[in-house]
């Protein structure tokens, strides 16, 4: 009776802040024929996740390979052709306008081009106050403490509040963005590439400034990047993508130290400040040609015209996102022998060992 109680009692795990399943989306093009078939293009393939609050999920890899459709697909900016997106244990994907302008409030973007996504015309502390009276917050008394308070979060009190965007740096702006987007006070954030236009300097005033935010307000971010260096510092959690699909999702430590799958490995291994700080670097590992068009995309798995360890399975049979006993989720038939080749370049799993340069 006690055990029955005891497991009837017990709490149940903690439902996270955002669920994405089975997220798909794909662009109709123009017709290169008269009666042949619509081509489409598939930006986004059968993507899953889950992200906690406080928790900061980074989306990392080359150019074209979905992650910023990922962001627009989450927040509404693109409808999804297949999938479910929840949101605080609601479905999001069938809300209609009336939902989604409620909801806005929680689920917020910091655009990468500051300068574009800022109004020219209006105040720095006049574009951070719209988004409070578009959703009715408080009295307009109230909203201009809260603006004031935030600006000075952000380093732009007192006249820089009062000045127009031509009138700011660029790490200006991009705080201004920041702000702008925080004043609504959101439970997710997506930030899509968002120090990717600054100087390495104010690249890092900017990060500090998101990470002491997070903290501070419980924020949850999807961080959108291609620069690995930055990703280690801010992540939580990584998922790699390329084509339109993750291939490894895992804590960013266990990532940067021993990354299971090739394309993992080939993109940690190319960027000498994002390998381990365990006292060796990861090994690089060279894919051959160029990422095959997601018009046309190969058979099997994605990677495989490129890849050193791929066989006939990888050529015929599309790997699904598995998750494995050390907690990482990795779509690869070969990952072991991928993550093994890695650990005996890097002399064994001891952290002890010397660092090793490879050409």
């Amino acid at each position: 009776m006690s055990a029955v109680l005891a497991e009837a009692t017990e709490p149940d795990e903690p439902r996270p802040l955002l669920r994405v399943a089975g997220l798909a989306r794909r662009f109709s093009l123009p017709r290169t024929s008269l009666f042949g078939p619509r081509p489409e293009l598939t930006a986004v393939a059968d993507v899953s996740f889950d992200l906690a609050a406080g928790e900061t999920l980074a989306v990392v890899g080359e150019s074209g390979c979905g992650k910023s459709t990922v962001g627009n697909l989450v927040l509404n900016l693109l409808s999804p052709s297949a999938g479910s997106i929840r949101f605080d244990g609601e479905d999001l994907a069938s809300a209609d306008d009336t939902r989604w302008r409620d909801r806005r409030r929680d689920l917020q973007l910091i655009f990468q081009d500051s300068r574009s996504a800022l109004d020219p015309r209006l105040t720095v502390e006049a574009q951070v106050a719209e988004g409070l009276e578009i959703h009715k917050v408080a009295t307009a008394a109230d909203r201009k403490i809260m603006v004031a308070a935030m600006l000075e979060a952000v380093g732009l009190g007192g006249d820089l509040a009062r000045r127009y965007p031509h009138e700011l740096s660029g790490g200006q702006q991009q705080r201004a963005v920041i702000a702008r987007a925080l004043v609504l006070e959101p439970k997710l954030v997506v930030c899509d590439e968002p120090v990717a236009a600054l100087d390495v300097s104010v690249q890092a005033q900017v990060v500090n400034l998101l990470r002491d935010l997070q903290r501070n307000l419980g924020l949850a971010y999807l961080f959108i990047s291609h620069d690995l260096s930055l990703v280690r510092h801010v992540a939580d959690r990584v998922a790699v993508m390329y084509l339109g699909r993750f291939v490894e999702v895992a804590e960013c430590r266990d990532l940067f130290a021993a990354p299971a799958h090739p394309y993992a490995r080939a993109l940690i291994g190319a960027v000498p400040a994002a390998r381990s700080r365990r006292g060796r670097l990861v090994r690089p590992l060279r894919l051959e040609g160029e990422p095959p068009s997601p018009m046309n995309p190969p058979s099997g798995c994605p990677l495989h015209p490129r890849c050193p360890f791929a066989t006939d399975l990888c050529r015929t049979e599309l790997p699904a996102l598995r998750p494995r006993a050390d907690g990482r989720s990795v779509a690869c038939h070969h990952a072991e022998a991928s993550q093994a080749d890695g650990l005996e370049a890097q002399g064994g799993s001891d952290a002890s060992q010397p660092l090793k340069v490879f050409p």
